[in-house]
Formats: C-alpha cells, sequence, structure tokens
C-alpha cells in the first residue's frame, strides 16, 4: 500500500508536530520539577506554533488538569483515514512516546464503522494490520471492551482497544459497565487490604473512580474498572468521526482518560479542534481516491419502477464496461447499485409507501434480476452479513449487485464498486440523501481505470425539485469533507428541462497564436534510432546497481535497552502496593516474544528493494554487523527499531543511486530533456470540459484577463494559488497564465517515482510589450513544507531542468521555441510575492 502525495504530506506533518511535542514536554516536565510549573507554557501549544501550523492552538487538559496533545487529522470520505490512523500511531510511539507498546483506545460512533475496522484489524494479511505489526514488531493484540487484559500485556505489546462512542460518553458512572468494578483488572490496582498504596495511587492519580462509602479503617477503595484502567496507562485516543464527540459529556469522559495523545480524524472537524492537517476534496481527486464526475439523473415520471429500470440499465452498461476492463488489465469490478426506499419494516407494506420487498420482487419477477444479486440492509435484516464468509463485497465470489436499504448504509459502510445511487423516495420524503451520496464516491483500488464510466458515479431519482435536489447533494458533499467539490456535480433534470452539461472552455482568441507556438519539454530516453519518454521503472529503477547501496551508517547504529524503556510507560502498576515503582521496573518481558526473522524483514524491504534476494541479503548484513557489536537480546529487543532504520537508510540509498543513474544517462546522452515536434513533449491543451459552476474572479469580483482559458475554475486552486492567480493578473509584463492540473497536464518525471506537477505556466511578453518572450514553470510549496526532503528534490529537479533548457540548441527544441526561453522554479509560499517580482523584472 503505497501511501499518496496528500498522505505522504500529512505524515510528514504528524511526525513534525510528534519531533516538537516530545522537546516541549520535556522542557515542560524539567519546569514543573524546579517548581516553576506556573510559570510553564502549555507544551502542545508551543509545539504546535514551533511546527507553523496555521491556525491558534486551543488548548486542553486531561483528567488530572495536565496539557493534553490534541489534533485533527481533516479526512474527507474515501481519503483513507483508518489507514492516516494506524501511520499516525506509529509516529507517536516511536517519536513522542519512545515505545514500541503501549495501549491505544481507538473509539468510533457507529456499529457499521466498529465492525469495518475490528475486522481489518484483526486480519493479519490486511495492510492496515501489517503497518501496526510492524510499528510493534510483530506484538499487536485486538481487542474489544468486553475483553480481559494484564499489565504484562499492556508491556509487551500494543493493545489496541476498540470501543463505541456510546461505551465511552457517560452519564451516570454506575450505568455503564466500564465504570463498574470488575475482578479481571485488579491486577492493576494495589490489593484492598494495602492502604498505603491506595492512598498514594490516589494522590498521584486523583481522578480514579472510587466507592462512595469511606471506611474509616480502610479508607476510599479504587473501583477495579476497565474505566480507571484506562486512566492509570495514559493511552493513546483515536477518535473516528470526531466531531461527533464535542458533547461536554463525551469530551469530559475522554480527557478523563488521561490519555497522552487524542487524535481526532474528522471530514467535518468540529469548533474547537485542532486541525492538524487538512485534506481537500480535489487532492482526493487529483490523487485518484474519488469517483467524479457525479451525474444526478432526476426522472420526470411519477412511477418509481422507470427510475429503477434506467438504474438497471445503467448499471448493465458498467457491467459490461467492467467486463472489458478486466479483460483488458485483469482487474476485476463488479459495479453495485444502491437502492433507498421508504420503508423496510414487516408491517409497513402495502401502506402506500416504497418498500424494501416491493423493490426486490419488482427486480427479481418482472426486471429478471436473479434473485442472489439482490441484498437487503436494513437495522432488522442484515443480508450482507453472510458476504463476509465469502471476503466480503468486492470479492468475485460475491455476486450481490443491488443492495437495498433506507438507511442502514449511512455512515461508515464501505464498498469502492458501490456505482449507481437508486433514490426511490418520493418528493418531499425525510431522507438521508446527503450521507448515502458519500457511500458511491470510493474509487476500486484507488486507482482511475481510463474508462470514464468506471470513474465517475451516478444518481437515480424521481420528481425531486431540482434546486432542491442540488441543494441536499452540496450539503451531502460538505458533510463528506468534499465541499470543494460540489462544482462537479451534473444534473440531468428531465422534470425542470435542466441539463447541467460538462462546460466546454476555449483558449482566449488573443493568445491562441502565442500558446500554439509553446511545446514543454520532458526527459526522452534514446530509444534505438527514435526518442521516447523516460519511464522510472522500465528506465530508472531497473538501472539502480545496489552493489554500491552503503550500509556503513547501519552498522553503527546505536541501540538502546528496550526493556527498561518500556516499563518505563507504566510505572505505578505493580500488584505490590508496597513499593509500585520499585517491583514494576524489576518486570521483564516475557522471553521468545520476539525474535530476529531474516524473512519478516526481508518482506518490509521489498516495495523498496524489488529483488528479494538483495533485499534479504541486506537484511542479513545489518543483523550480522549489530549482532557483532551487540547482545543477541539486545539486538532482539531492538528487532523493529532496526527495520525502521534500514527502510529509511534504504529510501535514502534508492533516492541516491537512482540520482546517479539520471545524471549518468544525460551525461552520456542517453537522457534528454527536450521536444521533438508534437510527440514528444508537452503542447498546452486547446479547449477543456469542466463541471464547475464557480468561476474564479479578482479579488474585487472583476473577470479575470490574462488567464489562457475563458473559464478557469475555482475549485482548482487553494488559498495560497487563489493569491498568485491574483497577484498575475495585476502584471503589466505577463502576457498569459495557465493552472496546471495534476494527473492531467504537464510534468516532470524526475529520477524519483513520482512525476513533478507544478502549479503555474505563465509567460511574460518583450522588452516592446509585444509577442511571447519567456516560458516559466512554476511549483509553489507551503510554509509548513519548506525545508522538507520531498522540496529540496523539487528544487534539485528543476534547477536541473532550468540549466538543461538553456544548454538545449534550437534545433532540439523545436522551430516552435526558437526564441523562447523556458525556465523551472520551486517558490516557497512565504516569499512567493518577492521571487515572482525577480522572476518578471528579469
Amino acid at each position: 500500500m503505497e501511501p499518496k502525495e496528500y498522505q505522504v504530506r500529512t505524515l510528514e506533518q504528524v511526525k513534525r508536530y510528534m519531533d516538537h511535542l516530545y522537546a516541549a514536554r520535556r522542557q515542560y516536565e524539567q519546569m514543573v520539577a524546579q517548581g516553576q510549573g506556573a510559570f510553564a507554557r502549555d507544551f502542545s501549544s508551543v509545539a504546535w506554533d514551533q511546527s507553523q501550523i496555521r491556525g491558534a492552538y486551543q488548548s486542553k487538559k486531561d483528567g488530572l488538569d495536565r496539557p493534553l496533545p490534541s489534533f485533527c487529522l481533516k479526512v474527507p470520505t474515501g481519503g483513507g483515514k483508518t489507514f492516516l490512523a494506524v501511520k499516525t500511531i506509529d509516529l507517536i510511539n516511536t517519536n513522542y512516546r519512545k515505545s514500541q507498546t503501549g495501549l491505544v483506545l481507538w473509539i468510533v460512533p457507529t456499529t457499521q464503522i466498529y465492525n469495518q475496522t475490528i475486522r481489518s484489524l484483526r486480519d493479519r494479511d490486511h495492510p492496515y494490520r501489517q503497518h501496526l505489526d510492524i510499528a510493534s514488531g510483530g506484538r499487536t493484540v485486538i481487542l474489544e471492551k468486553t475483553d480481559r487484559f494484564s499489565p504484562l500485556d499492556v508491556e509487551e505489546n500494543l493493545v489496541v482497544l476498540m470501543l463505541m462512542l456510546p461505551s465511552a460518553s457517560r452519564k451516570n458512572k454506575e450505568v455503564l459497565r466500564m465504570f463498574r468494578d470488575s475482578g479481571g483488572f485488579a491486577d492493576f490496582f494495589p490489593s484492598e487490604d494495602h492502604v498505603e498504596a491506595s492512598t498514594r495511587l490516589l494522590e498521584r492519580v486523583p481522578n480514579l473512580d472510587t466507592f462512595e462509602a469511606e471506611s474509616a479503617f480502610w479508607g476510599k477503595q479504587i473501583k477495579t474498572s476497565l474505566g480507571n484502567t484506562l486512566r492509570l496507562l495514559n493511552p493513546v485516543i483515536i477518535l473516528d468521526e470526531g466531531h461527533k464527540a464535542y458533547s461536554e459529556t463525551a469530551q469530559g469522559t475522554l480527557r478523563g482518560f488521561n490519555p497522552c495523545v487524542i487524535v481526532e480524524l474528522s471530514a467535518t472537524p468540529a469548533r474547537g479542534s485542532n486541525k492538524l492537517v487538512d485534506i481537500t476534496g480535489i487532492e482526493l481527486n487529483r490523487e485518484e481516491m474519488v469517483k467524479f464526475d457525479l451525474h444526478i439523473f432526476n426522472k420526470a415520471s411519477p412511477d418509481w419502477k422507470d427510475t429503477l429500470l434506467d438504474s438497471h440499465n445503467h448499471l448493465e452498461m458498467l457491467k459490461e464496461k467492467a467486463r472489458e476492463y478486466s479483460g483488458q488489465t485483469g482487474n476485476y469490478i463488479r459495479p453495485i447499485c444502491l437502492i433507498q426506499v421508504e420503508r423496510t419494516g414487516k408491517a409497513q407494506r402495502g401502506a402506500g409507501f416504497i418498500h424494501s420487498e416491493d423493490v426486490r420482487e419488482h427486480l427479481t419477477k418482472v426486471m429478471g434480476v436473479p434473485p442472489e444479486q439482490v441484498a437487503v440492509k436494513t437495522s432488522e435484516k442484515d443480508e450482507l452479513k453472510e458476504v463476509d464468509d465469502v471476503g466480503g463485497l468486492m470479492s468475485p465470489d460475491c455476486r450481490i449487485r443491488y443492495i437495498i436499504t433506507k438507511q442502514a448504509l449511512q455512515e461508515g459502510w464501505d464498498c469502492a464498486f458501490a456505482y449507481v445511487l437508486c433514490i426511490l423516495t418520493k418528493p418531499g420524503s425525510k431522507t438521508a440523501l446527503t450521507q448515502l451520496v458519500g457511500r458511491i464516491l470510493r474509487q476500486p483500488f484507488a486507482k482511475k481505470t481510463g474508462m470514464k464510466e468506471l470513474d465517475e458515479s451516478y444518481v437515480f431519482c424521481f420528481q425531486q425539485k431540482g434546486a432542491d435536489l442540488l441543494d441536499e447533494i452540496r450539503r451531502g458533499f460538505r458533510g463528506e469533507g468534499l465541499g470543494d467539490l460540489v462544482g462537479r456535480i451534473g444534473l440531468d433534470d428531465e422534470a425542470e428541462g435542466l441539463h447541467d452539461e460538462e462546460r466546454l472552455c476555449h483558449v482566449r482568441d488573443k493568445f491562441k497564436k502565442a500558446a500554439g507556438q509553446i511545446i514543454l519539454p520532458v526527459f526522452v530516453m534514446r530509444d534505438g534510432t527514435g526518442w521516447r519518454r523516460v519511464s522510472y521503472e522500465m528506465d530508472i529503477s531497473s538501472r539502480i546497481d545496489w552493489d554500491q547501496a552503503d550500509l556503513g551508517a547501519m552498522s553503527s547504529l546505536t541501540l538502546s535497552a528496550l526493556e527498561q524503556k518500556d516499563l518505563e510507560q507504566v510505572a505505578g502498576l505493580s500488584e505490590d502496593a508496597s513499593r509500585v515503582i520499585e517491583l514494576k521496573e524489576a518486570i521483564t518481558l516475557k522471553k521468545g516474544s520476539l525474535k530476529l526473522d531474516p524473512v519478516f524483514l526481508t518482506r518490509h524491504l521489498m516495495d523498496i528493494v524489488p529483488n528479494p534476494w538483495i533485499a534479504h541479503e541486506f537484511g542479513e548484513r545489518v543483523l550480522r554487523d549489530l549482532l557483532g557489536r551487540y547482545d543477541k537480546d539486545v539486538v532482539v529487543n531492538n528487532f523493529v527499531f532496526i527495520i525502521e532504520e534500514l527502510r529509511k537508510h534504504l529510501f535514502g540509498q534508492r533516492d541516491k543511486l537512482a540520482e546517479q543513474v539520471f545524471t549518468e544517462m544525460i551525461s552520456k546522452d542517453e537522457l534528454r530533456f527536450l521536444v521533438i515536434a508534437n510527440d514528444l513533449g508537452y503542447k498546452l491543451p486547446t479547449k477543456k470540459r469542466v463541471r464547475s459552476t464557480h468561476k474564479l474572479t479578482k479579488q474585487t469580483g472583476e473577470q479575470l484577463e490574462r488567464t489562457l482559458f475563458d473559464f478557469v475554475p475555482e475549485e482548482d486552486f487553494n488559498e495560497t494559488e487563489k493569491k498568485v492567480a491574483w497577484y498575475l493578473e495585476e502584471q503589466e509584463r505577463l502576457f498569459f497564465w495557465y493552472r496546471n492540473i495534476p494527473k492531467q497536464d504537464y510534468s516532470v518525471q524526475g529520477w524519483r517515482r513520482h512525476k513533478i506537477y507544478p502549479d503555474f505556466i505563465f509567460t511574460t511578453t518583450g522588452g516592446n510589450g509585444n509577442g511571447l518572450d519567456r516560458v516559466f514553470v512554476v511549483e509553489t510549496k507551503g510554509l509548513h513544507l519548506k525545508g522538507y526532503d520531498d522540496t529540496q528534490y523539487k528544487r534539485s529537479v528543476f534547477d536541473l531542468c532550468s540549466t538543461l533548457a538553456k544548454e538545449t540548441t534550437r534545433n532540439q527544441l523545436g522551430m516552435e521555441l526558437e526564441s523562447k526561453k523556458v525556465s523551472f522554479h520551486v517558490v516557497d509560499e512565504e516569499e512567493w510575492k518577492s521571487r515572482f517580482n525577480q522572476l518578471l523584472s528579469t
């Protein structure tokens, strides 16, 4: 599972904050130890400022009135929030808690999300579980509320405890089971007759629940409940759909668990949450995570059967496209139609409402759909449950193509094969359309098929008011965190004669001639007597000489005594109440829970070093060198750390060796940066199709004048890019500018796998103000990304491009660029205006 670019950016930001958080916390603890706690600033806020994150930090306190780091990852529907959650756990443990073990409290709001998440985390073959196993060295334990665990379990393993939000948010502490006294957690607490130890524990953790009646002899008795156990273990809290836990009761309960960190995952963060990362719908669409455009067909016929028939016919068309796609690629897709009805209960049929059984009967008896292809999902009847036995809805062994529901598929239900949403509710019915739309947006395998029909999604309904329908679906998009994509909704409304077709945009007449002269250079490989575009896998990765990889830094890796570090995380949890801390430090890990496994190590290197024999040799060499310097037990206890460090080191070596391959091919004239007529190189488009109804204008509301196209969708710009566009509009020397769209337009293939898609292409006029003079290709970088390795890499590639473009001869560039200079630049957000001033003045 290779992360998308926005996921890499998210995890880099999390790591950055964790690094600053660890340093700030240590400084805070030193001030408290020196009696200066009253003057110490919240270390969570200090780290926030040091990480240069937009927006002020909202400080929070745990149940002991200590600073509580709490942040939110704003992830739209389909953005891979569970993947980001498991990777964030790893970053918190590695960079902040400094331990591979401990407790994670994973809280979800609905049964659907609960079942889906725990199923993935318990499946050892699932990528989510594999990432957790890498983080814990294969010592991952997934538990539910009714399971019991011991202090040793938490000391030796990464324990993930799944809870439902209602269980975590209590109104009456005597009612909910997790706050009741339970013998299953007695090992975490002093025995009842150790009064002094209980008193000391209450002084250290005063928010522990106790029995109300206080005996004069025994004093307060601590409840040996799950709730109290959580308060002792300072868990990491993962809060799925975090915006649903912002009631006073829920917040009080969560903070009362004394967590070390709270991580919220939400498409629509609540007011007061600290947004560490804000992922947009545009980013998801660019990374091929979602099916867009969304097509809405509003039937004029008052008969719901006509709408169902249209949905069926469209699904049949998609089925044929999927069969064609499978024949070409071998990838399996089975398009599914979700059908929303008004009633599902047994006693509700025949009462004038559209019932699930009416729809099933019409599908099977009238339209000829095989019964095994139809399933009903309601609160009473769940015919999808048995699908899990054959591998789930996406398994080739599953035959389901139609799922009928009322609202049971709202939140948390996830199947990328869902393409069509059929709304069989009468006009004016109060339905959950806004949430159901999100169920058909996820792109199968997070990769576009190249077939337009299989890369988009569809809604069928009847006799809805067009404007109201669009407003409702737009609300649904915003609720899914996709508000910036509302312009990608197309409406075909028979009832009101509305047809929201794609808008065809054209190059402005005054720029046509100049734009036609521009063909931007690309890196091309010599191929026999001709040339072709360079391929990372074929031309760069395959040429890497792994014999040149330098593993010297790994041989000098410093290992730590893992047992001591693990035990520090659970101080004070010994059974011996008279010597809580001392005896706790004496507890040792069970022998044999970790072992050196070169095959396990090799498996986790193969996404970097594709040759398994070389990867295995690297792993064995590093382990052999470390075993020559350390006792085997020390190496075993640091096995996960060794894997992490070796992966990071090999990532760096791969990029270094790939750069050598790249530059060597240039020096041998096997690789060039040039244009050959119209076949190799990028020519600016002459027309584009867009669905957006929101046009970017100047800040004053006036129309843009220097854009290459006559219509520019506002959704293609973030805030920084808008500022750049507005700036360019006011420059006298500027001829025209173009917003380069990732995954669609001009790109540069460097020595890393991912292509570089610049943000802007703009041109200037000559000294006399006439004609095209220079072409600039510019990538803008946010302030929080300045100095990042990816930014430095892009700057290096663009510097090389500028140098090669200067050296390229007239014949190599072609006649079109005879007298034009092309240059490439990476501009940081904090200095973009001064850099643009400099570029435009040259």
